[in-house]
């Protein structure tokens, strides 16, 4: 029989392999787990340093958005359909602005360069504070061009939660900037602000002080006269934004002395149902400049003394404009027209015609 040899396996160190690498604390050294565990222990540290870095500048980024949306600083695009005009009575007339086209000839060579404010008032809803032409010209040019880039318009977004007072007061602001509005636009502001069902505000007095506290008390007079002119004619008025400031005041204090005349004016702009500016400022010029009416005790409106001096009026002919000054001895007519060419026989009778018609 063959003996069989018992091997043995032992394993040797091998002097090419690096022994494991351990670290000492303390003057312990540590194994491989711990190690590990530490290492681990780091990273859990420093990620949660990075999520707390990441969680303070998303809470500064979020104050800093709320700030910004006070201020109306920030701006988004928003579907025309989603924007209402419901909240604010508007200061524009209904009626054709004809300075759109140039605001749409504008949009359409640069772009809006200032967007428009609006309040979020529910979801996908926005409530109109500023801009109401901007507004107008966006919607014309989607309908005129059917262009989609048009359908958004940009809008600075205002923190919910405002005051009526304070839009009705951004938006008086927003207009007070403008070099084109009118003295009519800014007393219909302050006839809207004082019948507005949702504020307390006592008379129109107290609107026109409170939206143009910023203004001249000499300013805010003219406002609350170019009111009572507007409440005196109503709905007659096609074209109160032409209304110069001087007219406006003139015809006001006519009116205002001498109240009958109000169903004259009334009547003599409604015989002109499609007229012009031109034709509308001719008709109130007409009565602006007409000599008071006298009473028998020499008075005029409001008991004041009769004014005895020159009148001037401004007649629209078919012929053209005539201006017609008359005083003590005086009448003088002008027009543009070189009346020496006229026959000397029919200048006598016209004049002779003119007289007889005096009385």
């Amino acid at each position: 029989m063959t003996k069989k040899r018992r091997m043995f396996d032992i394993d040797l160190p091998d002097d090419d392999v690096p022994a494991p690498e351990t670290k000492s604390l303390g003057g312990l050294r540590r194994g491989p787990m711990a190690t590990a565990i530490g290492e681990n222990a780091d990273s859990l540290r420093q990620r949660a340093e990075q999520e707390n870095a990441i969680r303070a500048e998303n809470d500064a980024l979020a104050h800093e958005f709320v700030r910004l949306k006070k201020l109306g600083l920030v701006t988004d695009l928003i579907a025309l359909e989603a924007i209402h005009s419901a909240k604010l009575v508007r200061d524009r007339s209904a009626r054709l602005d004809p300075e759109l086209e140039e605001l749409k000839a504008s949009i359409k060579a640069i772009g809006l360069s200032n967007p428009i404010q609006v309040e979020q008032v529910g979801e996908g809803r926005y409530e109109l504070v500023q801009g109401w032409r901007r507004l107008s010209a966006y919607r014309a040019l989607l309908e005129e061009t059917g262009d989609a880039v048009y359908a958004t318009i940009p809008a600075g977004l205002l923190a919910k939660g405002e005051t009526l007072d304070g839009l009705y007061r951004r938006m008086v602001d927003e207009n007070m900037v403008r070099k084109d509005i009118s003295w009519a636009e800014m007393a219909r502001l302050a006839q809207a602000y004082a019948t507005d069902p949702a504020i307390d505000c006592a008379d129109l007095d107290a609107a026109v002080n409170l939206l143009f506290a910023t203004a001249a008390p000499q300013k805010r007079s003219y406002i609350r006269r170019f009111a009572s002119l507007l409440r005196m004619l109503d709905k007659a008025l096609l074209h109160p934004e032409a209304i110069s400031r001087a007219l406006g005041l003139d015809l006001a204090h006519r009116l205002e002395n001498d109240p009958a005349l109000i169903d004259a004016v009334v009547a003599a702009l409604r015989a002109v149902p499609n007229r012009s500016v031109a034709e509308e400022l001719a008709v109130l010029r007409r009565f602006a400049e007409a000599a008071p009416v006298i009473s028998p005790q020499g008075k005029t409106g409001r008991g004041r003394p009769a004014l005895r001096g020159k009148t001037s009026l401004r007649l629209p002919l078919t012929v053209g404009e005539v201006r017609c000054t008359a005083a003590q001895g005086k009448v003088e007519l002008r027009l543009d027209r070189d009346f020496s060419t006229v026959d000397r026989a029919r200048l006598e009778a016209a004049v002779e015609a003119f007289f007889k018609a005096l009385g």
